[in-house]
């Protein structure tokens, strides 16, 4: 079997009202979907991230540098692959763009993989779970969205079934952002679990004094309170609270989160497949992980294919026990796949039985949205 072709396809929606998290305005849902083709007609899907910049960039650097290092070669040498790859770009791909773009294709030829032998991807990486508690991701920043607004919303996933629920936070001063914690907590009850997302935005004084004013509504998790370059401002933050400290989503590599580990500067791991190395480096992130006894709680905020991606990924590992499910409003995740991700009545997600990813893009929704 060899590679015969490397396609990224740029999709956008833009939203009629943008949302907010503490540093970033996202007036749009895009994502960089990859499609890697074979000789024996075996094709795979992956998702590259492009946070941060324009997402042609992202299909530029897939389809006129690294599709180069792939052609004629045989997917199946994922290890070799990963490795031409990253060897070859390293002078400028330590982190970011090439790494986000790597990543898509690395889930691609994990699809072509898993499909070629007939298995569900999840089984073929490991197979430790058949389904993965799903927390909602959302509660963002809104023009219009006060108090009342924002507690609808965070309850209306709770009636939907998700058993825990994350909101943003760092936007606006302590004092009102604790004001909108009390009134998610009151409008979800004690028993669903709350994590906050602090985007970074902290300095580890004002994160440690936010923590603690936190204290009396349970939070869950404390999710990147500091920049994610402060290692030891996160590992201050780490040790001074009583409530877990997750982080990873802006990292890259297991090099990245080795020293994130190694200086103690988070409880909960977040490496997302489609931004930290794809698949083949999350798992050696997870395998890391697991020696300190850390779990893994993949990031995932894009369309579909980052979502049933890092499912994969977290159904595969021991230590994987939660993943992200957005919830704000985004076709490319809604009305991308032929059959969507849905949660079941218990708040999981059941794994895909079909072989490799086990979802089918809706070609129609991809030509509606895609922009490149």
């Amino acid at each position: 079997m060899k590679i015969k072709q490397v396609e990224a396809m740029v999709l956008t929606c833009q939203l009629e009202k943008p949302i907010m998290d503490a540093t970033y305005t996202l007036p749009h849902r895009s994502a960089v979907l990859v499609r890697v083709d074979t000789d024996e007609g075996i094709s795979g899907i992956g998702e590259a991230a492009y946070f941060g910049g324009p997402p042609m960039i992202t299909k530029m650097i897939i389809e006129k540098e690294l599709a180069d290092y792939l052609i004629g070669e045989d997917p199946r040498n994922i290890e070799r692959l990963w490795e031409n790859m990253y060897q070859r770009t390293i002078k400028h791909g330590r982190r970011g763009a090439i790494i986000a773009s790597m990543s898509g294709i690395d889930i691609a030829l994990w699809d072509i993989i898993a499909k070629s032998v007939g298995m569900p991807l999840y089984r073929l990486l490991g197979g430790c779970y058949e389904r993965i508690r799903a927390y909602a991701s959302a509660g963002f920043y809104a023009e219009g969205k006060g108090l009342k607004e924002l507690a609808n919303e965070m309850e209306s996933y709770v009636k939907e079934g998700f058993t825990a629920v994350k909101m943003k936070i760092g936007r606006v001063s302590q004092a009102e952002d604790i004001a909108r914690i009390k009134a998610v907590r009151e409008a979800i009850g004690p028993n669903t679990d709350l994590l906050v997302d602090g985007n970074n935005v902290y300095t580890a004084y004002e994160a440690i004094k936010m923590a603690r004013r936190m204290e009396a509504y349970d939070i869950f998790w404390f999710e990147e309170p500091v920049p994610a370059e402060d290692i030891e401002g996160s590992a201050k933050v780490a040790a001074a609270i009583d409530m877990p400290v997750a982080a990873g989503e802006n990292e890259f590599t297991r090099y990245g989160f080795r020293d994130l580990i190694i200086n103690q500067a988070l409880d909960i791991a977040q490496p997302d497949a489609t931004w930290c190395g794809g698949l083949t480096e999350a798992r050696k992130i997870a395998a890391m992980a697991s020696a300190w006894n850390i779990i893994c709680v993949p990031h995932s905020f894009s369309s579909a294919i980052a979502l049933v991606s890092n499912l994969h990924f977290s159904a595969s590992i021991p230590n994987g026990r939660m993943q992200e499910f957005d919830r704000n409003y985004n076709p490319l995740r809604e009305e991308l796949l032929v059959k969507p991700i849905k949660i079941n009545k218990d708040g999981y997600i059941d794994l895909p039985h079909k072989p490799g990813l086990g979802v089918e893009l809706n070609e129609s929704v991809v030509k509606k949205y895609r922009v490149d």
